[in-house]
């Protein structure tokens, strides 16, 4: 169970010795927590502003956030040139499951597996990559929604090589242009 207080008066505990920052958060190595605009957590991670209490477990770190901060995930995604029974717009719920995207479990269990902290699943390909001139088709997708608590706004296509690999990482959550043979 998660203990979710707020520091009184301004004062602030000492930080304990064995920190390490994560984006915006501090992960401690040992004893309980401490906030000071950032979260401090026994191998676990909280939202930001608040101090919580977390008993010293070994669990992967995104497991440890609660599923309340998980809940309503949602994405629009719009599938537009990539052939018929695939161009769409789908609805996709995630955490619980749910929607009318063609396979819900598989969408949301990819984007789970892609999900790591410090690397957004939905990023573009960086620019200055070096990328195969191939073309993997007129198919485009547009991603919108929140994911863990954060935005999306995502295009892709089929336009290089990177872009066809970004695309085929996000199967199923994007339709497998390969398996229908539209490639």
């Amino acid at each position: 169970m998660l203990q979710v207080s707020r520091p009184s008066g301004g004062h602030r505990a000492p930080r304990p010795s064995r920190t390490r920052r994560l984006g915006r958060f501090l992960v401690v190595a040992t004893g309980s927590v401490v906030g000071t605009g950032s979260v401090v957590a026994t191998g676990s991670v909280a939202a930001t502003g608040s101090a919580v209490a977390v008993p010293a477990v070994a669990t992967p770190l995104m497991s440890a956030v609660p599923a309340a901060a998980r809940s309503g995930d949602h994405l629009t995604v719009t599938v537009r040139n990539a052939g018929d029974g695939v161009d769409g717009r789908y609805e996709l719920y995630c955490h619980p499951g749910g929607g009318d995207h063609p396979d819900v479990s598989g969408a949301c269990a990819a984007l789970d597996r892609g999900t790591r902290w410090g690397k957004d699943a939905f990023s573009p390909v960086p620019d200055g990559s070096v990328c195969t001139m191939q073309y993997g088709g007129a198919a485009t997708a547009h991603v919108t929604g929140t994911w863990r608590g954060r935005p999306v706004d995502a295009r892709f296509d089929r336009g290089d090589g990177c872009e066809i690999a970004r695309w085929d990482r996000m199967v199923p959550v994007l339709p497998d242009l390969r398996r229908a043979g539209r490639v």
